[in-house]
């Protein structure tokens, strides 16, 4: 994850093993582009796939890519359109501008950018409107998901417009509010901070002071060797998140998945599972994919461990 909003400040993204390294990156031709969607205070560009015959009332699922990629590298990598076309959901692929970030991460460290109906969170919200009303899509069930930048954007709509989602999937990301500006950003990417649940959680809760409803649900992914984004963070944005819920920090029920990854459960006082937290063993900076089961395309930043989308697509509650 880079963060520098300048070309003199680039943080390099680390090299891959050779194991996990992309050859090249495929686009898809049905991945469309939307050149106005409404108002677009953060100057992003919208992307969109919808499959053939897509019914009304059907779910939408943002996907935001990381730093030094496109709408199409991460609708491609990760499966997404394999995941629409199987259970019957529309796409939006946000694409950040170098002219906002050299790196073209998403900025999650900036209060501009991150806060309530403001900057690249509202862009992206004007793109989820244009879709629902293109597709008569159902607004009850929008998730949004993303890698590292977009893992921290992720966390940011989620925070200041839990109004809007239903849930959401932060991939080698990082809690809301940690970081404000671009020096705190790479203190939060590693070694990371440190705060008490209570403190993670009146972040989120300050984000949209006038929220009295439900917290999306939402599932962390982490490999346990990123070096890039620290796994400490996963651990900060369980924090977070159980607090919005009103939970504790102590797992219900764990599961040892495929892909040496092991999934802890964390469930609010009515026994729904709010908060899923899902820790992948010597994985290092990426979405985990599954290519061998029609999940994603293996490569840099989309690691063959397991299928980190069927996971979430099953988490949500929109597969078919």
């Amino acid at each position: 994850m880079a963060v520098a909003a300048a070309p003199t400040a680039v943080l390099a993204q680390p090299a891959q093993p050779a194991s996990e390294e992309r050859q090249s990156q495929p686009r898809t031709a049905q991945l469309e582009p939307v050149a106005d969607f409404g108002s677009n205070p953060g100057a992003l560009s919208m992307y969109r796939y919808a499959p053939e015959g897509l019914p009304a009332g059907s779910p939408v699922v943002v996907v935001l890519h990381g730093c030094a990629q496109g709408a199409a590298d991460y609708f491609d990598g990760a499966g997404w359109q394999q995941a629409a076309d199987t259970h019957g959901f529309a796409v939006v692929a946000p694409q950040q501008q170098a002219a906002n970030n050299a790196s073209r991460c998403f900025n999650w460290f900036e209060p501009g950018d991150t806060s309530r109906d403001s900057g690249e969170t509202a862009s992206i919200l004007r793109m989820v409107d244009h879709t629902l009303e293109a597709y008569g899509g159902d607004a009850s069930r929008v998730h949004v998901t993303g890698l590292s930048a977009g893992g921290a954007m992720t966390a940011s709509l989620l925070a200041a417009h839990p109004d809007r989602f239903a849930g959401g999937g932060i991939v080698a990301g990082i809690p809301y509010g940690c970081a404000t500006s671009m020096p705190t950003a790479f203190i939060c990417m590693n070694p990371g901070a440190t705060k008490t649940p209570q403190q993670w959680g009146d972040l989120v809760r300050a984000a949209h002071p006038g929220h009295d409803g439900r917290y999306p649900t939402v599932s962390i992914w982490h490999g346990s060797a990123d070096y890039t984004v620290a796994a400490a963070n996963a651990s900060e944005s369980v924090k977070q998140w159980t607090n919005a819920h009103a939970t504790d920090q102590e797992p219900d029920a764990t599961a040892e998945l495929p892909g040496e990854t092991v999934r802890n459960d964390y469930t609010d006082a009515s026994g729904a599972t709010v908060v899923r937290d899902y820790r992948v063993a010597g994985m290092g900076h990426g979405t985990p994919v599954k290519p061998d089961e029609n999940c994603g395309t293996a490569g840099a930043y989309f690691l063959d461990r397991i299928c980190s989308t069927g996971q979430l697509v099953s988490d949500w509650g929109i597969g078919s």
